[in-house]
């Protein structure tokens, strides 16, 4: 299955039916990421869980392992980003890969920084700015 690199996150959820329609509920880490945010509209696309078996034991039979989208970087690794938005509090985010947040404590809006990854999480990591950049 082909990912768009345009994806902010991948998650399960139920489909439950309501009096006037259906709801897929978000969790709250994929919000506290940053990624959305309530009120906004997204484009949401639903896999059935038997493609995403039927794929499992295509990989399987093909010797690939079967596993999550990984992080697209490593805890030491260094990056050059822009922060595109401040957190909740106050911190730097920026976006790379499949929409993945990056946190950047001590960062503006507009900053262009080097940074090291200090921590690397399933939906964000943090990086510790280790060069200002123009």
């Amino acid at each position: 299955m082909e990912i768009s690199d345009k994806l902010l996150c991948l998650f399960n959820a139920e489909l439950t039916e309501t009096d006037d329609g259906y709801v897929v509920e978000i969790p709250q880490s994929e919000i506290d990421t940053g990624s959305l945010e309530s009120g906004e509209t997204y484009r949401v696309a639903l896999i059935s869980r038997d493609a995403v078996e039927s794929e499992s034991t295509e990989s399987s039979s093909s010797s690939r392992p079967t596993t999550e989208p990984q992080p697209p970087v490593e805890q030491g690794e260094i990056r050059y980003v822009e922060i595109e938005d401040i957190g909740k509090q106050g911190d730097g985010i920026a976006r790379v890969e499949r929409g993945y947040v990056i946190i950047v404590p001590g960062a503006e809006i507009g900053e262009q920084v080097k940074v090291e990854i200090s921590e690397v999480k399933s939906n964000f990591a943090v990086g510790e700015v280790i060069e200002e950049t123009l």
